[in-house]
């Protein structure tokens, strides 16, 4: 018979830590905001603490003991509202442009950034689509051609913003969902084929991105200029040897390292906490994943099985994207690292996502 599962403890106590760990990464590595001109470490804090840690648990919580069929239900309409928001950011009037990018709507004391929303939006409603099509899956107009346009969609939206790093992370979250909903492989070899091309047509025609690639074939190659990010992470990173300096010990976050509190905040923990500590972080990171897939491969409602595992490669891809760049094994990006980087909006959603997960770990076990 089947019977009411108690909330996965072993994932909650993982998400906890990594909550933990990341408030306290991120606090020291905020100090080093300070020693610039022109500091808005006021507002960060704010935005990390307040909009992201204390309502992203409250919104953990709630969604935790939600029904979370609710969001197979609404999916349609959560995902008509990501993109209504996202058209909305595009307007001068309302969107907030920074470094190039038009990316956050202001909210009063604080920002929003609407990709955070559409990334969840595009999850929830491919995992219903998926569901209730069933084996159709397999076949190109029910299965892979719906993707596509989905994909489509929401690429035309990020790149017109643009935020090109926030696309590759749904289109490899779109990828493992279309696998693990048992799309064909001839199919997801078509899918990364197509996305091969459109890689490289966005590396030709966005200069940013070819700086990023040429950066990352030629660490040497402007060592003032593009590569200086990568160049001031290793050595940040090096300088942590084998323990580090010790919490709030780190040099390079003041003045050295760009945006020590955004995509270079793993350097911040490398410096200070050493090769034992940058690997342990790694771990609790792969717990996080393993965990989460366990937890799908237990649950017999196709929808709920496929937003976990939507949810955890998305989580786990941009994170392992940002520790890559940071340590030259992958190409620079924007992509922050998930439960430990400046962003409220960012910290707020994954919070609530991994309630959605926990919600999801409650369903009744055959």
């Amino acid at each position: 018979m089947a019977t009411k599962s108690k909330i996965d403890k072993p994932f909650l106590l993982v998400t906890v830590i990594l909550i933990v760990a990341g408030f306290f990464i991120f606090s020291s590595a905020s100090l080093g905001l300070l020693a610039k001109e022109s500091s808005n470490y006021s507002s960060v804090a704010f935005s990390q603490t307040v909009l992201g840690l204390f309502l992203g648990t409250i919104a953990m919580i709630i969604a935790s003991k939600l029904d979370y069929k609710i969001w197979k239900k609404s999916a349609f309409y959560i995902l008509i509202l990501a993109v209504l928001l996202n058209i909305l950011v595009l307007f001068p009037s309302i969107g907030w442009e920074h470094g190039g990018a038009r990316r956050w709507i202001d909210i009063g004391p604080i920002s929003f950034q609407p990709s955070e929303f559409l990334k969840l939006a595009f999850i929830v409603y491919f995992a219903a689509w998926a569901a209730g099509i069933k084996d159709k899956m397999r076949t190109f107009k029910w299965g892979l051609m719906p993707l596509l346009i989905l994909m489509g969609l929401c690429g035309g939206l990020l790149l017109l913003q643009p935020d090109t790093d926030t696309f590759l992370v749904i289109a490899v979250t779109g990828m493992a969902m279309f696998i693990a909903a048992g799309g064909q492989w001839k199919q997801v070899l078509i899918l990364m084929l197509s996305g091969l091309i459109i890689l490289g047509f966005l590396v030709s025609t966005r200069p940013y991105l070819r700086d990023r690639f040429h950066t990352f074939l030629n660490p040497q190659l402007d060592s003032l200029g593009g590569s200086y990010q990568i160049q001031q992470s290793l050595i940040a990173i090096g300088s942590g040897g084998l323990f580090g300096a010790g919490f709030g010990q780190s040099i390079q976050k003041f003045t050295y390292l760009p945006e020590p509190v955004g995509d270079s905040i793993f350097a911040v923990a490398g410096e200070e906490f050493g090769f034992v500590g940058s690997v342990l972080l790694l771990a609790i990171f792969v717990l996080f994943a393993t965990r989460g897939l366990k937890i799908a491969s237990r649950t017999p409602d196709a929808f709920g099985r496929l937003t976990i595992v939507g949810i955890v490669i998305m989580i786990i891809s941009q994170a392992f994207v940002n520790i890559g760049a940071m340590l030259g094994v992958v190409p620079l990006s924007g992509i922050t690292l998930p439960f430990v980087s400046q962003g409220g909006t960012s910290l707020f959603f994954t919070l609530f996502e991994a309630g959605i997960v926990l919600s999801i770990s409650r369903t009744p076990k055959s």
